[in-house]
């Protein structure tokens, strides 16, 4: 049987999916399935049984990162791993993560029912708390197996009821061994939808991607006094608010200058003590940005780190705090090529492109050959409960790593 002759059951995958989805699923059909909470730990089991039933051998390493193994016909030699998360936001989707996880799935319960023996193993991987919904920051484990993020920092970050992940990671039985992490592969695959409106807008049905484009994350803590909202005459307050509104302003002036293809964020806005008789004493907010120029980042940071230590005629103190960032990670040109003649030889209309979200894949690919593959996502939807990729788009991914998948492992 030829290789490229070999397809998924879009069938079976569907079901999977929906499946899957039956952890966590919400009211609107959506899914919240945090890091290590019960749900998580509920679908880790579950993807375990269903791993075992091909025959795979399943560990997990020091982070809760697993790893299911479907034997080659040389165990020495590095495997190929496909692989994404089972973790949600809260009130995210059926799709996000979960779907390069079962892609994984699919692809191994193919092989098996085709008696296709791969020369080199094959990995299906979930790794843990990408989203970073429940512990900041996302993509904790994969930073952490590839040397961006210090284990013992990311160990004391706390959800908002005070658990620690340390914590978490002790008490889900999913603490394994340092020994067991990714260190080694072929080539490192990630199946994702696209969180983006071009796929569907330009009527494409994979995305081939190229790279992950870098990113700051800063902290921004304005500091004034509380004092009663009716008594306190205008020219003698040091109200926060307004003084990070007018840095907000300040920011965006700025910022919309820079390369159009910037975006930026301030997506958590913290006003105390939010009452709406007292001036507010202190506003923190994030201010997150993205380009795949690091000299536009450059100037994204000059921005941020120029800000004024103190707010002018509101008389509040400015503090600036650099969270993390991420480098523009361009991916295995070898692994692109093989994703993108897959495509081409099931006849699926592709196109090359970049994502604007971070993924897993961003930091594996920094010491394994990696590539990407985008579906469309409806409405370019995701992390909500109407986030929706079409079941046949689903299986044109599945198709195309299954013939990527080959490429690497029968030759």
């Amino acid at each position: 049987m030829e290789k490229q002759k070999v397809l998924i059951n879009g069938e079976r995958l569907k079901n999977t999916i929906e499946e899957f989805a039956d952890f966590g699923r919400t009211e609107n059909n959506g899914v919240t399935r945090l890091a290590l909470s019960d749900m998580d730990l509920k679908v880790r089991k579950h993807f375990k049984s269903e791993c075992k039933k091909l025959g795979m051998t399943v560990v997990w390493d020091d982070m809760a990162n697993m790893y299911a193994t479907l034997p080659g016909v040389d165990e020495d030699l590095p495997p190929v791993v496909v692989g994404s998360h089972l973790d949600s936001v809260k009130k995210g989707g059926r799709f996000d993560g979960v779907l390069g996880v079962l892609t994984g799935l699919e692809i191994v319960r193919t092989l098996v029912e085709n008696d296709i023996k791969p020369k080199v193993p094959v990995v299906v991987a979930n790794i843990t708390n990408e989203e970073g919904a429940r512990f900041e920051p996302a993509m904790m484990s994969s930073g952490v197996i590839s040397g961006k993020f210090d284990k013992s920092t990311m160990l004391q970050v706390a959800d908002t009821d005070g658990v620690t992940f340390g914590e978490a990671l002790k008490n889900s039985g999913f603490e394994g061994k340092e020994e067991n992490r990714l260190t080694n592969a072929k080539a490192f695959l990630e199946l994702h939808i696209e969180q983006g409106p071009v796929l569907e807008s330009e009527s494409l049905q994979i995305g081939v991607v190229e790279g992950v484009v870098g990113m700051v994350n800063y902290e921004i803590e304005v500091t004034g006094e509380s004092d009663h909202a009716g008594t306190t005459p205008m020219p003698m307050r040091k109200d926060a608010l307004f003084a990070a509104n007018n840095l907000i302003t300040e920011i965006r002036e700025k910022m919309n200058k820079l390369d159009n293809k910037l975006v930026y964020t301030i997506g958590r806005f913290n006003v105390s003590p939010n009452i709406h008789t007292v001036i507010p004493n202190k506003v923190v907010f994030t201010i997150e940005a993205r380009h795949q120029g690091p000299e536009t980042l450059r100037q994204v940071e000059e921005i941020i780190q120029g800000l004024p230590e103190s707010s002018g005629k509101e008389k509040c103190e400015v503090e600036v705090n650099k969270q993390w960032d991420r480098d523009t990670l361009w991916f295995d040109e070898k692994v692109i090529n093989a994703v993108e003649q897959s495509a081409n030889n099931i006849g699926y209309s592709n196109k090359r492109m970049v994502s604007g979200a971070g993924h897993d894949a961003q930091f594996i690919g920094t010491y394994i050959p990696t590539a990407m593959i985008f579906v469309p996502s409806v409405n370019g939807k995701s992390h909500a409960e109407d986030e929706l990729t079409q079941w046949a788009d689903c299986e044109s991914g599945v198709n195309v790593m299954l013939q990527t998948v080959l490429e690497f492992v029968t030759k």
